[in-house]
């Protein structure tokens, strides 16, 4: 299936794997707490993304990966650690997410 071929609108369109992991709210802020740096390691991102478990972090950035909007590096140093940051793709879609967190913040309803 082409991209033009996406019909996100039918049961078995791929791409709803991907907006359904882009649309949770573990996605959209692990995908918006990447925009903001080049690349982060796990705790930088589990300390900006305020209440995630390791567990949840942990799961989404392997989906995020799998989907090809996050890329993972393993650096062999004296200290091994891993960083995470956006593809080009990731960045396309981290773009909107962005621009969707900033419209709920101009829209948010006041909860009584």
């Amino acid at each position: 299936m082409s991209a033009p071929d996406y019909d996100v609108f039918a049961t078995q369109c791929p791409s709803r794997e991907t907006l359904e992991l882009v649309t949770s709210r573990w996605g959209t802020l692990t995908l918006a707490a990447l925009s903001d740096v080049e690349s982060a390691r796990f705790g930088e991102l589990r300390r900006r993304i305020d209440g995630i478990s390791d567990k949840m972090l942990s799961q989404t950035l392997k989906q995020l990966q799998a989907g090809g909007l996050v890329s993972r590096a393993e650096h062999d140093t004296l200290a091994q650690h891993v960083d995470y940051a956006l593809t080009d793709p990731g960045r396309t879609v981290a773009a909107s997410v962005i621009a969707l967190v900033q419209s709920v913040y101009r829209v948010q309803p006041t909860l009584a």
